[in-house]
């Protein structure tokens, strides 16, 4: 089924849309709750304001993206890993990760410039 340009809401329940493609589609205000998602790739999107609760995301990857302002809270982040990131502001449990960064590599006898967290 092809459905272009159509402008009502739809209400889809019980349904598998497996293989689905949309493009240049606007779902802002759209409600997602019990989706299977597995596999499916967002490329130039508009993310902003998504609120995402009690939702396994293990497995994800995240590449050239803005997160800045998100918030993550009782999340399992073990095994995260954080490579190659702006990290200016980036506070766990209101510490500064940058100020954790200087200390670490300052016991562990690192020398370093300023800001090279």
């Amino acid at each position: 089924m092809k459905l272009h340009r159509v402008t009502e809401q739809l209400d889809v329940n019980d349904s598998n849309l497996s293989g689905s493609q949309y493009n240049d589609a606007n779902l802002s205000g759209s409600e997602f709750n019990q989706i299977n998602f597995s596999g499916t790739r967002v490329n130039d999107s508009n993310l902003t304001g998504w609120k995402i609760n009690d939702t396994n995301m293990s497995g994800w990857k995240l590449n050239d993206v803005n997160l800045s302002g998100a918030r993550i809270q009782n999340a399992n982040l073990s095994g995260l890993e954080i490579e190659n990131c702006r990290l200016t502001g980036v506070t766990v449990d209101g510490i500064s990760l940058e100020k954790m960064i200087l200390v670490y590599k300052a016991s562990q006898g690192e020398s370093h410039a300023e800001g090279d967290a």
